[in-house]
C-alpha cells in the first residue's frame, strides 16, 4: 500500500495521481487514504465501500462539510505524474490533478493537520463521482448514512482556480419521441415524414437563447439545446419515426417540475411523446449563510460567481446544507489528456481553508 506524505499537499497531490482510481477502480486509494488517517487521535474515520469519512468530535457549534471525489475517466496515457515549468510556471501534470486530485489532496492534508480547528469538521472522500448518478458514492453516503455528512455548510474541492462558485445549475434531459408514416420517398406525400415534425420544436429550442436568472446575487445562465437526433434509416424513405434528445440547464430557483414544464411548453402542437432520462434538482448558493460568508471573507481576494454545471453540492443543498464549489485547477482542463494544475493553486487553496478554520493547534503527522 501506498504510504500518504501527509506534509505537503502538492507532493500528496502526486501521488494520488499516481494511484490509478478510474471510477469503479478506486479500492486502492481508499485504502491509502483510511490507512493515513485512521490513526490519527483527533479524527474518527468511517467507512462505506470505497467512501472514506474522518470528522473531529470537539464539541464546536458549528460542522463544515469538506468533500472530494476519488475516482477519475480514464488513463490516456497521463499517469504517472509530472512536474514540469509551464511558461515559467511550476506545473503537476496527470490525470485528475483537475478534476479532482488537487481538491483532494489538500483535503486530506488538512484532515491530518488541524487538530483543533475552529469548527468541527467531517472529511468526505466518495467513489463513482464520474459515472451514473445512481452509483455516485456521496449519494450513498446520503442514503445511507445522512448523519456522517450533514453539516452547517459544505464545500466541494471542485476546480475552480480557487475562486468561489456557489450552487449550481440544475439539469433534466428528455427525450422525445416523433412518430411518422413511412412510404417511398417517390410519394412522400402519401406518408407523414417524423424528422420534419420536429422542425418547429427545434427551432424554439434554438430560439431559447441563454437567460438570465439572479439566485441569492448570482446570475446563473440557463440553456435549453438538443443535443441527440436519430431519426430515418433507408435513403429512399419517409422516415416513420424520429428521435430527439433535449437538454435543459436550469437555475437553481426552479424546481425539477418547474424545469419538466417550461420543456413542456416549447412541444406543445406537436404530437411528441416525452420521457424523462435524467433530472438532477440544482443548488442555491447559500451565500445568505453566516459561515459562507466568514469563509469567503478567509479567502480574501476571490471572485465569487455562480456553478454552471451540476456538481454533487446538490446533494448537500438536498440535505438543507448550503454548499459551496471552491479547489485548484482550471475546471476546462477536467478531462482533458493534458490535465494540469498551477502548484500555487494547490498551496493557496490549502493556505485558504487552513487560515479560515484554522487557529488552533496544528498537528505534524506524517
Amino acid at each position: 500500500m501506498t504510504t500518504l506524505d501527509l506534509t505537503d499537499p502538492v507532493t500528496l497531490t502526486g501521488q494520488l495521481v499516481d494511484i490509478a482510481s478510474v471510477s469503479g477502480d478506486e479500492a486502492r486509494i481508499a485504502d491509502a487514504i483510511e490507512d493515513a488517517l485512521e490513526g490519527l487521535p483527533h479524527l474518527e474515520v468511517l467507512r462505506d465501500g470505497d467512501a472514506v469519512v474522518a470528522r473531529t468530535r470537539l464539541g464546536r457549534e458549528a460542522r463544515i462539510v469538506l468533500a472530494g471525489h476519488l475516482d477519475t475517466v480514464p488513463i490516456v496515457d497521463n499517469v504517472p505524474s509530472r512536474r514540469e515549468l509551464r511558461e515559467g510556471v511550476d506545473t503537476l501534470v496527470g490525470r485528475g490533478s483537475v478534476d479532482m486530485k488537487g481538491g483532494v489532496a489538500v483535503l486530506v492534508h488538512l484532515a491530518a493537520a488541524l487538530v483543533d480547528p475552529r469548527h468541527d469538521v467531517t472529511w468526505v472522500f466518495y467513489d463513482h463521482e464520474e459515472v451514473a448518478s445512481s452509483l455516485n458514492g456521496l449519494g450513498r453516503l446520503c442514503s445511507h448514512h445522512p448523519d456522517w455528512v450533514v453539516g452547517d455548510l459544505a464545500l466541494l474541492g471542485e476546480p475552480t482556480a480557487t475562486q468561489v462558485e456557489g450552487g449550481c445549475n440544475g439539469t433534466l434531459r428528455v427525450i422525445a419521441h416523433f412518430p411518422g408514416v413511412a412510404a417511398h420517398s417517390a410519394r412522400a406525400w402519401r406518408g407523414e415524414n417524423a424528422i420534419h415534425k420536429a422542425a418547429p420544436v427545434i427551432e424554439r429550442i434554438a430560439s431559447f437563447g441563454n437567460p438570465v436568472v439572479t439566485v441569492d446575487g448570482l446570475d446563473y445562465r440557463e440553456s435549453l439545446s438538443v443535443v441527440r437526433f436519430e431519426g430515418g434509416g433507408a435513403t429512399n424513405v419517409i422516415p416513420d419515426s424520429a428521435t430527439m434528445t433535449v437538454n435543459y440547464r436550469f437555475a437553481p430557483s426552479v424546481h425539477g417540475d418547474e424545469a419538466m414544464e417550461v420543456v413542456r411548453r416549447v412541444f406543445e402542437g406537436s404530437d411528441a411523446s416525452l420521457e424523462i432520462d435524467d433530472l438532477a434538482e440544482g443548488a442555491r448558493p447559500g451565500l445568505d449563510s453566516p459561515l459562507a460568508q466568514e469563509f469567503i471573507r478567509a479567502a480574501g481576494d476571490v471572485t465569487v460567481g455562480p456553478k454552471y454545471g451540476w456538481t454533487d453540492v446538490a446533494r448537500f443543498s438536498a440535505l438543507g446544507v448550503p454548499a459551496l464549489n471552491f479547489g485548484p485547477g482550471d475546471p476546462l482542463l477536467a478531462h482533458t489528456v493534458d490535465e494540469h494544475v498551477p502548484v500555487d493553486q494547490i498551496t493557496r487553496c490549502s493556505d485558504v481553508l487552513r487560515r479560515w478554520l484554522g487557529a488552533g493547534e496544528e498537528g505534524t503527522q506524517a
